[in-house]
């Protein structure tokens, strides 16, 4: 955890990102997790903060990480989810995995899931890294990047 003076300033930054924006988005400070700041963002119009597969929300959050390391020297990743797009989408990629890896078994065939950000990627390879029927293997590259499922041998 950060003492509280930098935390502070880190969510002034924050903060003062959003401002800068046309959108009118309400930050919500969620909390702090090891080394990240959990920030939730509510706006009336979520897909343009989204964008088309999560997309836009990558490159923002990756802009905001990169100005708020430069502005405040701290090892703290900003986190930011928009009206809890990032936690719906886990749990469906962590279903998605493990339907997707039973089929895989049944059929003795590899299936390459649809090109994802290396987040939603590290979902899928952590949600079946304790099965021993199956293997995963990221293929392909960015922003094409997609997740290799197939039969252990």
């Amino acid at each position: 955890m950060l003492p509280n003076p930098n935390l502070k300033n880190i969510k002034n930054i924050v903060k003062e990102f959003f401002e800068k924006t046309t959108l009118d988005i309400e930050v919500d400070f969620i909390g702090q997790r090891e080394d990240s700041l959990l920030v939730n963002l509510k706006t009336e119009k979520p897909r343009t903060l989204i964008g088309e597969g999560g997309w836009t929300l990558v490159e923002i959050q990756h802009l905001l990480n990169v100005i708020v390391r430069k502005k405040s020297e701290e090892p703290l990743f900003i986190d930011l989810d928009v009206s809890n797009y990032k936690k719906r989408k886990i749990e469906y990629l962590k279903e998605l995995a493990r339907s997707v890896a039973d089929e895989v078994v049944l059929n003795k065939e590899e299936r390459l899931l649809a090109s994802m950000p290396a987040y939603e990627r590290r979902v899928v390879h952590m949600e079946l890294k304790e099965r021993e029927d199956v293997i995963t293997e990221s293929m392909g590259k960015d922003p094409d990047r997609g997740v290799l499922i197939k039969p252990a041998k």
